[in-house]
């Protein structure tokens, strides 16, 4: 059975005064974990939370990182120096970035690898807009954007991954997909995984990252093979993302 995974991301919101607050409110209400957790946080605030979480059972993820190891690429952040924070994962092609910075899905694919290379485990995005659903392209989107991902790897590195599901119309919309809808979308990408590799298919989690939250989060969890959870707006209280925790415990 895979080991479920929740993880918050906090996208460009924050404060050091709000972090301190919020780690310190999940650690405190950290339940025995039966799953693993992680907070990516903002780039600047890599230091704080790493220092915040330090003996805690949370780990630490970045929001992006460079297809570079380093050079004249001013502003991007390498992998090295996201292991030189203790980041363990690294969210890579969210809908945001692929939408207002244009991430093509040759550039997931390049920054997938760097992040393998560096021993971060990468999160990779994956998602349809409501425009692609309704024309009945969520298979063709979706399972288009893994497979070039898959194209650049390995079967031993497919099996190093985490994939987020993430269909864009249901991101900060407060729609959801019903559970059976992510199920089915989430069962397409495990056979597509399986194409490449059915051991590492049977390994690799696939995370729902579409509005999860606590009164939404059992239900969602409860499907075969939906992993965990890639929070946004729950994420900022400690309260509901250790709900959904909880739920995944």
């Amino acid at each position: 059975m895979r080991r479920k995974l929740v993880a918050g991301n906090w996208k460009m919101n924050g404060s050091l005064a709000a972090n301190a607050a919020l780690v310190a409110g999940i650690k405190e209400g950290l339940p025995a974990q039966a799953c693993d957790v992680a907070v990516c946080v903002p780039a600047p605030y890599l230091a704080q939370v790493q220092a915040a979480l330090a003996g805690s059972a949370v780990a630490l993820g970045a929001q992006d990182v460079s297809a570079h190891a380093s050079g004249a690429y001013t502003g991007e952040v390498s992998a090295a120096m996201l292991n030189e924070f203790g980041c363990q994962y690294v969210i890579i092609g969210h809908s945001e970035r692929r939408a207002y910075h244009g991430e093509s899905d040759a550039a997931v694919a390049a920054k997938t690898v760097a992040a393998l290379k560096s021993g971060l485990t990468p999160v990779v995005c994956v998602g349809e807009t409501l425009a692609q659903r309704e024309a009945g392209k969520t298979n063709e989107v979706v399972g288009g954007q893994l497979d070039v991902v898959l194209e650049a790897l390995d079967a031993a590195d497919v099996a190093r991954i985490v994939v987020a599901y993430e269909p864009v119309w249901a991101i900060g919309t407060g729609k959801t997909a019903t559970p059976e809808m992510a199920q089915e979308v989430h069962a397409m990408l495990r056979a597509r995984l399986a194409a490449k590799s059915v051991e590492a298919a049977a390994k690799v989690r696939i995370l729902y990252g579409g509005s999860m939250k606590p009164d939404n989060a059992v239900q969602l969890l409860a499907m075969a093979d939906i992993d965990g959870g890639l929070i946004g707006g729950a994420a900022l209280k400690a309260v509901d993302f250790l709900a959904i925790v909880q739920a995944a415990a």
